[in-house]
């Protein structure tokens, strides 16, 4: 390509680029520059050069903002299906002329109202809803509001974008709250048109800085029969909070929500809190709404909860030996020479384990069980090495071994339920029953043991079990029987297994307590007020005249008769065989197909089956502590913090997105604070 000796003359015939619409080309002494109109910056003009640095520079000019960069982004297209390289959007000598593309002008506002949408190279920008779009990124990915202020994120749309507005933090914090209330009416009246009951939990939630949170998420099976779980309310709780103010945080979320004719199951995450929450809140129902009965409410408490609570007194107990493990493990790991000397020994102690020593992480219990179950393994080893190195000072006595030993096996129970209350995000009620009763099977053997270390910690492990067992096995057990795998057998092998003779009359208990609380539900399967079928409802008054005296033998006839002829429900699922046990087997599923033959029992066993028994998210399943909130959201205001954390949930599960957590926020270690 030619270019006269002149310094300021261009020979624009020759550069057939789209990009040379946008810079002059010029020549200095035996340099060629190619000078940008818009901004005069100085680039490479060498034909060597060719044109993508160019391009590159448009798109990021900032005086560039009337030109239309989608012509050239269409050019390199074109030239990319001639198979011309990419990296040059110029055209070839040989091109015709016709094929050049001139850029175009869009006129409009340096200042165009937001709501404006431009028509932008065949494509529409919306501003309006870029805002939004920006808005639930930020929710669902948990991404810091501040971000909108980075320069890497303004660069990086400027770039993507030019004609995009930027908006502070306060802009970007409404934008979140208008998405916020617009869904908090959706899930509103989804939950107001659900006909089956609702279930809450509470969790309680505290921050680096000691501040305290509640966490009150909605739990329900849903027509299609699938379990659902909405965070309805994040509240954050006054320093000087107690106990007592519980309960008040609570049914302001019921008055809020309008959900309190719904309730059927309230599950705390602490089971010590006081059972006066629940009878607070049963007498504000009862004020309320008077025609409504709140017997049937169930008071549960977190399952996961316990197991913690009683990995936490083991872990107190064997702290000594633990600390004394953890220094021995240390030692064998701190020289190559060492660790050489303590595999040959296990060899000639004929250790064949392949599993090697390693130290755990303290605030993953399980890691700690993992650490105690292979030191356990190489006891004897640790015995000989002792014998050998006169520096190993961390030595355990047989009889510490011995608790180890023990202590081990309580873990791995623990350990093993766990895991199967965490492998279900969602999991249903029925499948807490068979793992509970094994843990209260373990600690009666376990309470029995001859050495007064370990039977005094069963003792207190089984005294925290005992409170949970009393208020929370009956529901556990009813939950079993509508699991048609099992039904009342289930309850029949256990507790011959853990109340011996008296084993009769705690099945029976069990059975009054499941046939009342079908009888509940066939009642009030008759009623038709207010499109509610949830028992305990009055029937509404007869439209009969108000003078006709045998208007409540009409009610009494309706009612018997109905209950009379939906009561062989219960009767015909118990009497009915046994459904085989097999690995593909979807409870829901089933019930949903038996709807038609157990209407009235399938509307129960939604209910039921639906209550959540355990607070904890699976992934913290084997952490030490409770939930944590991250620095950023611990920052906001409260009203900005339960709108993030409230739409994070919704959004995340109508995107589908359900493997990650319904903490998933950005880490601080990502995060600029300022």
């Amino acid at each position: 390509m030619e270019i006269s000796n002149d310094s300021g003359v261009k020979k624009p015939k020759r550069l057939t680029s789209v990009v040379w619409n946008h810079f002059e080309r010029v020549r200095k002494a035996d340099i060629c520059y190619a000078v940008c109109v818009h901004c005069n910056k100085k680039l490479s003009g060498s034909s060597n050069s060719g044109t993508t640095h160019l391009r590159n520079h448009l798109i990021r000019c900032l005086k560039r903002s009337n030109f239309d960069v989608s012509q050239l982004l269409a050019a390199k297209r074109r030239k990319k299906d001639t198979a011309v390289s990419v990296a040059n959007l110029g055209y070839d000598e040989g091109q015709s002329k016709e094929e050049y593309i001139k850029p175009t002008i869009i006129k409009f506002e340096p200042e165009h109202k937001k709501d404006e949408i431009i028509n932008f190279g065949g494509r529409k920008f919306d501003q309006e809803k870029s805002r939004l779009d920006l808005a639930n990124m930020i929710i669902l990915h948990g991404y810091p509001l501040n971000m909108v202020e980075h320069v890497g994120f303004k660069v990086f749309v400027k770039n993507l974008q030019p004609l995009f507005e930027f908006m502070p933090n306060s802009g970007i914090e409404v934008s979140c709250m208008e998405i916020y209330t617009r869904e908090k009416q959706t899930v509103y009246n989804m939950i107001s048109k659900l006909q089956g009951r609702i279930n809450l939990s509470i969790e309680m939630w505290s921050s680096v800085e000691s501040c305290s949170y509640l966490c009150i998420a909605a739990h329900y099976i849903d027509e299609g029969w699938a379990l659902q779980k909405k965070i309805l309310n994040f509240v954050t709780l006054d320093p000087s909070h107690t106990e007592d103010l519980l309960p008040e945080v609570i049914i302001k979320c019921l008055n809020e929500w309008d959900i309190d004719c719904k309730l059927f199951a309230l599950t705390l995450d602490d089971f010590s809190i006081d059972d006066d929450i629940t009878l607070r809140i049963k007498q504000h129902i009862s004020e309320k709404r008077p025609n409504i009965s709140t017997r049937q409410l169930l008071d549960i408490r977190s399952a996961a909860h316990l197991l913690s609570s009683m990995v936490q007194d083991v872990m107190d107990a064997l702290h000594e030996v633990i600390e004394k493990i953890r220094d021995s493990i240390r030692y064998i790991r701190s020289s190559q020479v060492v660790q050489g000397k303590f595999n040959e020994i296990a060899q000639q102690a004929g250790i064949n384990s392949q599993k090697a020593l390693f130290l755990d992480f303290p605030s993953q219990w399980k890691s700690t069980y993992l650490m105690l179950e292979t030191a356990v393994e190489y006891k004897t080893v640790f015995a000989l090495f002792q014998e050998q190195d006169s520096s190993y000072s961390s030595v355990l006595s047989d009889e510490e071994w011995e608790w180890a030993t023990s202590v081990t096996a309580y873990l791995k129970l623990i350990v093993e339920i766990t895991s199967v209350f965490s492998g279900n995000r969602f999991p249903t009620a029925n499948i807490y029953f068979p793992e509970i009763c094994d843990i209260h099977i373990q600690l009666i053997d376990w309470c029995r043991s001859s050495d007064n270390f370990l039977s005094s910690l069963a003792l207190k492990m089984k005294g925290r079990f005992d409170k949970y067992w009393s208020k929370c096995s009956t529901v556990l057990a009813v939950a079993t029987i509508l699991d048609p795998r099992f039904k009342i057998k289930l309850v029949e092998y256990y507790y011959s297994q853990i109340y011996g003779s008296t084993a009769l009359d705690r099945i029976k208990e069990v059975s009054g307590v499941i046939r009342e609380l079908f009888n509940a539900y066939s009642i009030c399967s008759t009623m038709v007020d207010q499109g509610s079928t949830l028992p305990g409802i009055t029937l509404p008054s007869s439209s009969y005249d108000a003078r006709d005296r045998l208007k409540g033998f009409d009610k009494f006839l309706h009612e018997t008769s109905q209950s009379q002829s939906l009561a062989s429900d219960l009767d015909k699922y118990l009497e009915e065989p046994i459904f085989p046990r097999n690995s593909d087997f979807n409870l829901l599923n089933w019930w949903r197909v038996h709807m038609p033959r157990y209407p009235i029992l399938s509307m129960m066993a939604r209910d039921i089956l639906g209550t959540p028994m355990s607070t904890m998210a699976p992934e913290l399943a084997f952490a030490i502590g409770g939930r944590v909130l991250d620095p950023v959201r611990a920052a906001l205001n409260p009203d900005t913090r339960q709108a993030l954390i409230c739409t994070h949930d919704w959004l995340q599960n109508e995107s589908g997105d359900l493997n990650q957590s319904s903490s998933h926020f950005a880490l601080p270690l990502l995060i600029d604070s300022n």
